[in-house]
């Protein structure tokens, strides 16, 4: 039988922790903690940022994360405390339920995503542009 994408985030969700919106604030800035971004870049251009985040694209995530692959970027392995998140959970619920199969522990994610985070007012800004 198939599985729906609902009961995969369901089942991600069951196994994963899950931050408020309130605990996130309270997390967000701390040396022990790196807030990470899995949205495509078009979002992040169309709908801010949050200062401080580092940007790891869902595709990469895997790739990015582990220490023995030729992509591994240091800000995933640096014994902090990720917080992850994508517009509204969704995705962010199954990357982190990803990374806590790869043996990361200290994982969790955003519930309701940037756009729960921007809706309640937390710290929000425009994506630099390059050029």
């Amino acid at each position: 039988m198939r599985k729906t994408v609902k009961s995969m985030v369901d089942e991600a969700t069951a196994a994963i922790t899950t931050f408020g919106i309130e605990d996130a604030r309270d997390l967000h800035g701390r040396d022990d903690v790196q807030f990470i971004d899995i949205r495509d870049v078009r979002e992040l251009e169309r709908d801010g940022i949050i200062p401080g985040a580092f940007h790891a694209p869902r595709g990469m995530l895997e790739f990015w994360a582990c220490p023995e692959s030729p992509y591994f970027k240091p800000a995933l392995g640096q014994g902090k405390h990720l917080v992850l998140f994508c517009a509204a959970g969704w995705r962010s619920a199954l990357a982190t339920k990803t990374l806590q199969d790869m043996g990361l522990d200290k994982v969790g994610h955003i519930d309701g995503g940037y756009t729960a985070w921007k809706a309640a007012g937390a710290p929000v800004s425009d994506k630099a542009k390059k050029g």
